[in-house]
Formats: C-alpha cells, structure tokens, sequence
C-alpha cells in the first residue's frame, strides 16, 4: 500500500490547521506554507469539505478551518476521505475481484483481511490533537538541545 500525494497533501493541510483550530485560514497561506500547489489544495480541499473535516468559507474573509475538533479526526479519516477505504487487495474490496473466485476459504485473502484490519485500527489510532502535542514537544526537545 502507498498513500497517494493527494493524501501526503491532506495530512499536511489538516495538521496545519489543527495547528491554528479556530482560525479561518486563505487557500494561499495553506498552500505557502505547506508548499501545496494551489490547483492541488483545492482540489483535496474539495474531498475534505464533503467528508466534514474542513469547513470552507467563502467571501472577503474565506478560506478554510477544522470541521471538527482534532481530537475527532484520524488518520483514517482523512486517508479515506481522499483515496477511499484502505485496501491491500481488490478481493478485499470486491470478492468478485478473486481470480480464484474462493475468497470465501482464501487463506491469503483472510490474512489480507486481518492486514487490512490491523491498518485501519493503527490509522484510527491516530488523531490530529494528539500529533500537534506531538510536534510541540519535539520542537520544545530540540530548542533545548541547541
């Protein structure tokens, strides 16, 4: 499995405004400094409005916040919000997909499934509110290391 740029981007955007919760944000500033192509930060932004994760607002005073608090958005969240569920193989998406057609008593594909699950439960795990903790104590470690 490879996440996707499109998804590499959306981490970046959601984490940057985790970092500024409560804070409309402009597209530009997003975009310069998170070093996201405008035409690409719009088209994710798109995805991440339908989902719930960003509000968009419009006007003079636009742009983008958190649909919701960061504590309330994973990982997973945002992965499937741009490439859709996590899939390790297209017979775990679609049993028809099997070109053995016995996903059904399948050892590989069961194990596939419990990959998959395990994935999922690990990208679920991981929230935005606890990655900006994060951030803050490893730049705090490293101020003082200087």
């Amino acid at each position: 499995m490879v996440i996707n740029q499109g998804t590499d981007y959306a981490f970046r955007i959601v984490f940057f405004l985790a970092k500024h919760k409560h804070r409309i944000v402009e597209a530009i500033e997003i975009s310069s400094r998170e070093e996201i192509p405008e035409r690409f930060l719009f088209k994710i932004m798109r995805s991440l409005v339908k989902a719930g994760i960003v509000k968009s607002y419009r006007g003079k005073n636009g742009g983008f916040t958190l649909g919701r608090e960061p504590k309330d958005i994973t990982l997973n969240d945002v992965l499937e919000a741009i490439e859709g569920p996590v899939t390790v193989n297209a017979c775990l998406r679609d049993a028809s997909k099997c070109t053995k057609d016995a996903s059904g008593y399948c050892v590989i594909h069961r194990r596939l499934a419990q990959l998959r699950w395990d994935i999922v439960e690990k990208l679920k795990a991981v929230d935005f509110e606890t990655l900006v903790k994060e951030e803050r104590i490893l730049l705090e470690g490293l101020m003082k290391g200087r």
